[in-house]
């Protein structure tokens, strides 16, 4: 099997390990947490993560200059690049815990008055930790970068399982001995930690980094930077979006609705994390592409064979969503979590479209023309921000999930897809097409889900299991027989033969 489908397999079998945990850890670490402490976390974290955007998109930059380099057979190239990425990222780190520091001096300031004396002490804590696991991550990016260039996913992925499937064993015990989400996020520390370790090892005795810190050439610095800055102003609208409800909501409705958001936030995350799976392991062959011929009619197949296999599982999981997801989030969050199923579904159903042309970003940075969207969607967040505050005090959690939606639906949706065809040069009429062939597929999962939702009352994890698999099985056979292409028959029939032979 091939390092690119090991790969994509591997990346499935994480996110399905961090469900099912997420299923027994999660409503027992809400139970021990409480919605004011798990609120806190959530508020933390979401401030914290802003300081993710010191990166500034030099992360995404790694794989298009070392696929010049490699294109040009430049290995001293390549030593140097890594070691200029290496040097930029140890400051960037170093900055970050410099940052961190002044964010917990002047806590206070930053949450104003929504805290109590003692979440503010909990959240030092909290920031402390988090500043420190996010600064290791910076150095830990060269070397995770290189393994991707490298196409060494099957080792990359089998990390990421380790550190999903590790991290609410470890959790738990703390939370049961009385830590609280100090304990949860100092687990999640030792697991960076424990991650870069073996990153460094790996990179070094397996694939032979090497790192040259002189000889830099200026011009490529500069290109770099000017290649990077607008990477960085998408990150910075990513950040917005997904982060500033939180911190809105803990401005002008407190704890609780950040703890309701931060509930139907996690679905979402799951939901994006789904289609990252597959786009992520063809992220060096689009470089790639581009490098040598920049072939657009090829570009074009792959980013819509892609988006056809993203939109069969992402379209899955948001019908199932919508069918049981309202039963499954009273059983999972219990009492009080019941507007976290309309957050998570104003979040999950407008970035599908967004989530299926997810290899459209990399093709558009492989060609240096992500500046335009990059500007167009920073003014669109900071629209989201200006909907949002109204919506928060109107209808709380739901209200800070639509200003987003809303946002999504200009920009994500009906601008991007405009760009990719005018300027990218993809053939969005040919890609759509392809995805309509799916509509009759869908027509009876969706009156099957009709059918259970109206005359089948659920109750209970088991029941509710009962129906979810029926409802897969139906999908399932639905989406062969009426949507699949041949390529996809085929490639399904093959992953069932190759289980069966084992």
């Amino acid at each position: 099997m091939s390092q690119r489908k090991s790969g994509v397999i591997l990346s499935y079998l994480s996110q399905a390990i961090q469900i099912l945990s997420g299923l027994v850890y999660t409503p027992i670490m809400l139970r021990i947490l409480g919605q004011s402490e798990y609120g806190l976390y959530q508020l933390v974290y979401s401030v914290v993560s802003y300081l993710s955007l010191l990166s500034f998109g030099f992360t995404a930059s790694y794989m298009r200059f070392y696929s010049r380099a490699k294109a040009k057979n430049d290995e001293n190239e390549v030593n140097r690049l890594n070691g200029m990425f290496m040097l930029i990222f140890l400051i960037i780190a170093g900055v970050c815990l410099f940052c961190g520091s002044v964010m917990i001096k002047n806590i206070q300031v930053i949450f104003s008055n929504g805290l109590t004396e003692d979440e503010y002490a909990t959240a030092r804590i909290l920031m402390a930790l988090m500043v420190f696991n996010l600064a290791l991550t910076f150095p830990n990016s060269v070397f995770d970068a290189f393994t991707s260039a490298h196409e060494r996913f099957l080792f990359q992925k089998l990390l990421v399982v380790l550190q999903n499937l590790l991290n609410p064993f470890l959790a738990l015990p703390l939370l049961l001995l009385g830590f609280g989400s100090v304990g949860m996020v100092s687990v999640t520390t030792f697991l960076t930690v424990a991650k870069l370790s073996v990153n460094v090892w790996y990179s070094l005795k397996k694939l032979h980094i090497k790192f040259c810190f002189h000889g830099f050439e200026f011009g490529l610095l500069r290109e770099m930077f000017a290649f990077t800055f607008f990477i960085f102003l998408n990150q910075i609208i990513d950040q917005v979006n997904w982060s500033v409800d939180k911190f809105l909501l803990g401005r002008f409705a407190g704890t609780t609705a950040v703890a309701i958001y931060g509930l139907g936030g996690q679905i979402n995350t799951m939901y994006l994390q789904f289609s990252t799976s597959i786009s992520n392991v063809f992220v060096p062959k689009v470089n790639k592409i581009v490098a040598t011929s920049d072939d657009n009619t090829e570009l074009t197949r792959l980013f819509t064979k892609i988006g056809r296999i993203q939109f069969i599982i992402l379209c899955l999981i948001a019908t199932g969503y919508i069918f049981f997801g309202k039963v499954f989030m009273s059983i999972w969050g219990g009492i009080g979590y019941t507007n976290s199923y309309y957050v998570a579904l104003w979040l999950i159903l407008p970035v599908t479209v967004p989530l299926i042309q997810n290899l459209g970003i990399e093709i558009q940075r492989a060609k240096n023309m992500h500046r335009t969207r990059s500007i167009v969607y920073l003014m669109i967040a900071i629209c989201n921000v200006g909907i949002s505050i109204p919506l928060i005090k109107l209808l709380g959690p739901v209200g800070a999930a639509i200003g987003t939606a809303i946002s999504m639906i200009a920009g994500n949706i009906i601008f991007m897809n405009w760009y990719y065809h005018t300027r990218i040069g993809m053939n969005m009429i040919y890609f759509w097409k392809e995805i309509a062939k799916f509509i009759p597929a869908l027509i009876v999962p969706c009156m099957v889900g009709i059918f259970i939702l109206s005359f089948v009352d659920i109750t209970g994890l088991v029941k509710l299991g009962v129906f979810a698999i029926i409802y897969i099985v139906v999908y399932g056979l639905s989406m062969y027989c009426l949507g699949m292409n041949t390529e996809e028959k085929q490639l399904v029939m093959g992953s069932i033969k190759k289980i069966l032979r084992k």
